[in-house]
């Protein structure tokens, strides 16, 4: 390689370094009291995430590796009983009775991060959502490229305050609340949904449900064209999404998670999978540049 060539092969496997470290891991801990079922959701012609749902206890966390450009939900299910072949049901979130969701979305209630990463230096846009009801609290803090960007989610359990028209009962003590329905889930009315002679920000504005989720998750989507006050951007390569950030009574996630262990269902010991940060992949680049640079002096 002659040193002409030498820049220009750098110039050329460039956008390659740039385009690995910019992938983006989520970081899913379970600061809840009681065991969670996180599942995922990618969006239309978008690859799913190497995991589609899995078990998480309290205290635990799970990194998982996304690509530039992904858009999808994360939820977390409650209340799940699985056999050993991943078949079941779940109280709240469930997607279509299985252990990983494989393209099911969560059956509401359920509260949801939804994010479309940005391609390059392009933004990502994410939220937290309770349109379709609320499971579970839950906040999103990003770690960004380019500095601090705006945490958002519901720390709030609007579960106690939830009106008994939109409860879901049931739990572990038969009789508690374990979600609170929209009043689109609820009712079925077009005023609700924000469909038919209310298909627009004109039309559908606020209701009287829709002001109680917001009143308690002033930064969370409470309808459909709450987009003002809910919708955040920034390039980040990291999303710290924890369930139940007030701690009840579990550790607080920190900045040394070890990976996740996933268990086969109805195996409680047997190890099968650790999924690894993708931000890792930013470790082999400076070795790459070393090894072109040690070739150039060679030749």
């Amino acid at each position: 390689m002659t040193p002409q060539t030498f820049p220009c092969f750098l110039f050329i496997l460039f956008p390659l370094f740039f385009s690995l470290s910019c992938s983006c891991t989520f970081t899913i801990t379970n600061n809840c009291p009681d065991t969670i079922w996180p599942g995922t959701l990618a969006g239309s012609g978008r690859p799913q995430l190497p995991t589609t749902g899995f078990r998480l206890d309290s205290g635990q966390s799970a990194r998982i590796p996304s690509t530039p450009g992904w858009s999808g939900r994360i939820w977390a299910r409650t209340g799940c009983t699985f056999d050993e072949l991943g078949a079941g049901t779940c109280q709240t979130g469930d997607c279509g009775g299985r252990l990983e969701c494989n393209g099911n979305g969560a059956t509401p209630p359920a509260s949801l991060f939804e994010i479309t990463l940005g391609n390059g230096n392009d933004k990502d846009f994410y939220d937290v959502s309770i349109v379709d009801g609320y499971n579970l609290p839950l906040i999103a803090s990003p770690r960004g490229v380019y500095g601090a960007c705006n945490a958002t989610g519901c720390a709030s359990d609007i579960n106690i305050g939830c009106p008994k028209e939109l409860q879901v009962v049931g739990g572990v003590n038969e009789g508690s609340v374990v979600g609170c329905k929209s009043a689109c889930e609820a009712f079925g009315l077009d005023q609700y949904c924000c469909s038919g002679l209310f298909a627009n920000p004109t039309t559908c504005q606020p209701s009287f449900y829709s002001t109680i989720f917001k009143r308690a998750c002033p930064r969370a989507y409470s309808y459909a064209f709450d987009d003002g006050t809910s919708t955040f951007t920034c390039k980040a390569f990291e999303y710290a999404i924890v369930f139940c950030p007030k701690g009840n009574g579990t550790r607080q996630p920190d900045d040394s998670l070890a990976p996740p262990t996933y268990q086969v269902p109805g195996s409680e010991k047997k190890v099968v999978q650790q999924l690894v940060s993708s931000s890792n992949m930013l470790l082999p680049i400076p070795s790459l540049i070393l090894l072109l640079i040690f070739f150039y002096i060679l030749s």
